[in-house]
């Protein structure tokens, strides 16, 4: 694969991403958060590249007030419709993550799915996330983010994998380059009832991993702290045989 070039993250986006099997289970991984992070009801959430709202929304729905923020103006405006449809306590702003302004302000931040770590230009760039969540919480909030654990892509990748949903198949396709440690990502979907072609995935997204222990020292350096870590939305713990990192991490 090549790369589809720094600003992909920009660009790549579309409500086409529902359809995805990986959406299915967004009301199990919104269980898991109330449940790990031992949420009364009462928090005030802020979920950082929050896509088209699938966690906010969710969130919202069992009495959460959530700020949702995104780089793409058609996943905000669907959020939008949705929380105004469900008169739900939700808003959603279209804005680059690095360019909001919160400040003591939230007892929960949420980084799902990603939520854009390790994605930007530069390791510079990519830090600044991490500054916009310590700078947002509460002293004793918290932040739980979703990544994909560097430590697994060191002895795992290059290599492909099927993923099987309620409405098609995907495939993705993982690169490494460990002297960055990033992570060439390239994905084809198929619908059920397609004719299935042989698949060839010609770009991918670079996306800068991390490990529990780089995580850790960022940590660290921003007054928060790692409290728990997992593997899986199953609640296993955190291995280097797991391709998923989940972390809860509170300020100090």
């Amino acid at each position: 694969m090549k790369s589809s070039g720094s600003d992909w993250y920009k660009k790549i986006w579309t409500l086409d991403i529902q359809n995805q099997s990986w959406v299915e289970e967004t009301e199990r991984q919104v269980d898991f958060l109330i449940e790990k992070l031992d949420l009364n009801g009462n928090e005030r959430i802020l979920d950082l590249a929050c896509g088209f709202g699938r966690h906010s929304i969710e969130l919202a729905r069992r009495g959460y007030t959530v700020t949702g923020v995104d780089i793409t103006p058609d996943y905000i405006e669907y959020a939008s419709l949705c929380a105004l449809k469900e008169k739900l306590n939700a808003h959603f702003i279209l804005s680059d993550i690095r360019r909001i302004e919160f400040e003591n302000e939230y007892d929960l931040v949420l980084n799902m799915a990603d939520g854009a770590i390790g994605y930007l230009e530069n390791e510079e760039e990519n830090l600044k996330i991490f500054d916009v969540v310590s700078k947002a919480l509460k002293s004793g909030g918290k932040h739980f983010m979703d990544i994909m654990n560097a430590d697994y892509a060191k002895s795992h990748f290059p290599c492909k994998l099927w993923d099987e949903g309620e409405k098609g198949l995907t495939l993705s396709e993982f690169e490494w380059d460990k002297e960055t440690k990033t992570m060439l990502y390239g994905q084809l979907d198929y619908s059920y009832g397609e004719i299935l072609n042989k698949p060839v995935i010609e770009e991918g997204n670079p996306t800068r991993l991390y490990s529990l222990g780089e995580i850790q020292d960022i940590m660290e350096k921003r007054k928060m702290a790692v409290k728990e870590s997992y593997g899986d939305y199953n609640g296993n713990p955190y291995s280097e045989n797991k391709i998923q990192l989940m972390v809860i991490s509170e300020k100090l």
